[in-house]
């Protein structure tokens, strides 16, 4: 089943996340899906490819677990930084560089317990398989 493709300026969340966040693809395969580079499933490397998304909200996060417990239990959100694995769930076909293209419905897991989704995949008439 095709899905549609990933590119640069698509709009991910994570879960424990405050706000959504633009994924940044460089320009380094040289394809370009509707204009703009497309993504791969190793674009996922943290402030290079992924950004932060506001505040976190994972008790995972020491940040926000060390400011929990000064503020006696009340859940207190943290900047966020993620810290990422690779995308799960790419195109099974579709290979740009060598890695499989990302698509939209595939997922990245971040160490805080965070799972980041693509929201708008940046491509509108793309499909990948």
């Amino acid at each position: 089943m095709s899905r549609p493709a990933v590119a640069a300026t698509a709009m991910m969340m994570c879960s424990f996340g405050a706000a959504p966040a633009s994924l940044i693809v460089l320009p380094t395969s040289r394809v370009l899906v509707e204009g703009k580079p497309a993504a791969t499933i190793v674009d996922a490397t943290p402030l290079v490819n992924i950004p932060t998304f506001g505040m976190c909200t994972s008790l995972a996060n020491p940040t926000v677990a060390a400011a929990t417990a000064s503020a006696l239990g009340v859940l207190t959100p943290m900047p966020c930084v993620p810290a990422t694995t690779p995308w799960v769930n790419g195109a099974t076909t579709t290979v740009i560089g060598g890695q499989p293209a990302l698509v939209l419905g595939a997922q990245c897991q971040c160490a805080w317990g965070g799972v980041i989704q693509v929201l708008n995949p940046s491509s509108t008439r793309t499909l990948e398989s």
